[in-house]
């Protein structure tokens, strides 16, 4: 693991895992029970194979609770964050995390061309500076030690 791997290396690490959704005539408290149920934090709107916007739980707080809406007779396509900001598999950790901090995103799909392959979250790209981190340090310690190959 190294700071400077792609989305795509997190990707293929975190394996297969499917990336929810709703259609956009969903009610918002069923997307929300989706998320809770899934333990995550958002889920894409799709209409088809088309994305139509991202519904996170700041949605849901800023755009419901707040402003005294009822979850049950609200759809997600009025609450739904329209102006999706994607990745692609090549882009690096670096840049996917100056994205996430300069944009104030937690989610980012991952596209590859129209397709969406993944969803990366400003946890899973903390978790691997953290682990990137750990391995350059135990791999200095080793070389102070004397014990690195080479």
């Amino acid at each position: 693991m190294e700071i400077t791997d792609s989305v795509a290396t997190i990707l293929s690490h975190k394996g297969q895992m499917p990336v929810h959704s709703v259609a956009p005539e969903t009610m918002v408290f069923d997307a929300i029970k989706l998320m809770a149920d899934r333990n995550i934090g958002c889920v894409l709107v799709m209409n088809g194979g088309a994305l139509l916007g991202i519904l996170s739980e700041r949605d849901y707080t800023r755009k419901v609770v707040l402003q005294g809406r009822s979850s049950k007779s609200t759809t997600v396509r009025e609450i739904m964050t329209t102006d999706v900001i994607c990745v692609t598999p090549q882009h690096g950790v670096e840049d996917t995390l100056r994205i996430v901090t300069e944009k104030r995103v937690r989610h980012l799909p991952v596209k590859d061309g129209d397709r969406i392959i993944g969803l990366i979250s400003i946890g899973d790209l903390v978790k691997w500076v953290i682990n990137a981190q750990r391995s350059a340090l135990s791999q200095l310690e080793a070389y102070v030690a004397g014990g690195y190959p080479g």
